[in-house]
């Protein structure tokens, strides 16, 4: 198992728990707006069964672990290291894009929750990918998590390419959806030309907009 970073404790990357935070390196998508591309190519990898004896350490004071990225389904050492999670009793949550969604089913036995990125509206990924990009296995993803009775949220970075009419078509493709999470986008560097980011009043209309089609509907970063 390939780990570029461990946050030790986090209030808000595993809803309700308290959770250590466990970063992958490599993705198979190219978005411009990735604030953790640092981790696709990480030089320094942090050595997997110092981080496992952290984790056996905090037995007791970390509620869960939240294994993200980077893009996680690529490792192909996950399904152990989850198990090896589990085993210490925590519950576990897996930050995904979906375009593996093989892999996500085969883990689904062992998650606790999953929270999986929603970029763009159907077909039209290459808005936010720099590359060409089928997204129909995302869509299949979206669906088998919608019907596998595991705990999970789609959730959509805002970024200023987006207006309100695609977040509410989003939402229309996931109709009835658990939860739905609308995040703020930030800008790389405030010295750079990156658009700025979307008012308040404009991301509250794109919820608004949104919540009509799913259960729960939540704004972050605002």
């Amino acid at each position: 198992m390939l780990i570029a970073g461990l946050v030790k404790n986090s209030f808000v990357d595993y809803p309700g728990l308290i959770a250590a935070v466990v970063f992958v390196p490599g993705c198979n998508m190219d978005c411009w707006y990735c604030h953790n591309r640092a981790l696709w190519k990480a030089d320094n990898l942090l050595d997997t069964a110092e981080v496992t004896g952290f984790l056996e350490k905090r037995r007791g004071f970390l509620d869960g672990v939240v294994i993200s990225g980077g893009e996680p389904t690529l490792q192909a050492d996950l399904p152990q290291f989850i198990r090896d999670i589990r085993g210490m009793g925590y519950r576990v949550k897996l930050d995904t894009n979906g375009l593996k969604p093989d892999v996500v089913e085969a883990l689904l036995p062992d998650l606790d929750y999953v929270a999986m990125d929603i970029k763009a509206p159907p077909g039209q990924l290459n808005r936010v990918v720099s590359f060409d990009l089928d997204d129909a296995p995302i869509w299949r993803c979206a669906d088998m998590l919608m019907g596998s009775g595991v705990d999970y949220e789609f959730r959509t970075t805002f970024m200023p390419t987006l207006g309100v009419s695609d977040i509410e078509e989003m939402a229309r493709r996931i109709h009835g959806a658990r939860r739905y999470v609308l995040q703020q986008y930030r800008k790389m560097d405030s010295r750079t030309l990156c658009p700025e980011p979307h008012s308040v009043e404009t991301i509250k209309k794109a919820a608004e907009a949104a919540g009509k089609y799913v259960r729960d509907m939540a704004i972050r970063g605002i």
